[in-house]
């Protein structure tokens, strides 16, 4: 992979994610416009990168291809710059039917489909990014399975290849970065390549030291990676990440909080990063030095 023309680390903004949050906090967007105006307020804030899933109306995840397709026209229709990236993850989810009768699924939450209709909107809106789940795993209680076999993996990779947008792997665990670098050693997923350790999420990798290192110190040296953590320890990550020569991950998906008690907005988080990289003496990158670095082809 050719050297990075830019040093320095850059912001994502996970702006509002399909976990049950909206419940605990009226500031994470819901309807396309919110997502799009969020996106737009983590730019202006310092962040470099948005990563966007969409909702229903309840708040509830959607693979509305029409709400994806209004956040990106909003967000490119906007005097604002920012790298859009958009989740693949949808239609990855099993619910099984209980303990006891574990088949058939579960019809409440069970969300199932082929490679070519998960990155169907990808195709259509040709997002300069897009995550690729690289693996299965329990997430979080009850009898969900985030699922991602092998041989989808594989296709979905070879699709947004196609497509010509950048994948950035998603590893839960380390399993899912063997996975990857597997892929990647095939020449499935081209390069430059890029990874988002995805720490402290029930049951993947814990974001305990050790095993943050572990996974980090697994990573080769010709990737990009950023890392993050959920909660309490989100803003933790944002010194850890940089110090391990990786880049930042923010916003309401993982974290609802600015402080104790303190409901945050995208733009808070982006804002409390910028200051802790300030502090450190760290350069943030702009959006077109992303795309100079990840060698990104930006459409619409």
């Amino acid at each position: 992979m050719p050297e990075k023309k830019h040093d320095g680390v850059f912001i994502t903004c996970a702006v509002t994610g399909g976990g049950a949050t909206t419940h605990k906090s009226d500031k994470v967007p819901v309807t396309p416009e919110q997502i799009a105006n969020s996106c737009i307020e983590a730019a202006k804030a310092g962040a470099a990168i948005t990563h966007v899933h969409v909702r229903e109306d309840d708040g509830s995840p959607s693979r509305d291809i029409g709400k994806y397709a209004e956040v990106v026209e909003r967000v490119r229709d906007s005097d604002t710059d920012v790298v859009l990236n958009l989740t693949a993850g949808m239609g990855g989810d099993i619910v099984l039917g209980g303990v006891e009768s574990p088949l058939p699924p579960s019809a409440d939450g069970t969300d199932m489909v082929g490679a070519t209709e998960r990155v169907e909107h990808v195709r259509q809106l040709k997002p300069e990014i897009c995550t690729l789940d690289c693996g299965t795993m329990n997430f979080g209680e009850g009898d969900y399975i985030m699922t991602n076999t092998p041989s989808q993996l594989e296709e979905m990779a070879k699709q947004m290849t196609e497509i010509g947008t950048r994948i950035e792997i998603e590893a839960f665990d380390t399993g899912h970065l063997a996975h990857a670098k597997d892929l990647v050693r095939r020449g499935i997923i081209p390069d430059p390549v890029m990874v988002q350790l995805c720490m402290g999420i029930p049951w993947g990798a814990p974001d305990d030291l050790n095993t943050f290192m572990a996974m980090r110190n697994n990573i080769p040296d010709d990737w990009t990676f950023s890392a993050f953590s959920i909660s309490r320890n989100q803003m933790k990550y944002v010194s850890l990440a940089a110090m391990a020569g990786g880049n930042i991950r923010v916003g309401l998906e993982d974290n609802i909080y600015l402080d104790r008690g303190v409901l945050a907005t995208n733009g808070d988080l982006v804002e409390r990063a910028v200051t802790i990289l300030d502090a450190q003496n760290y350069t943030i990158l702009s959006p077109q030095q992303v795309r100079e670095n990840l060698q990104l082809t930006k459409h619409g």
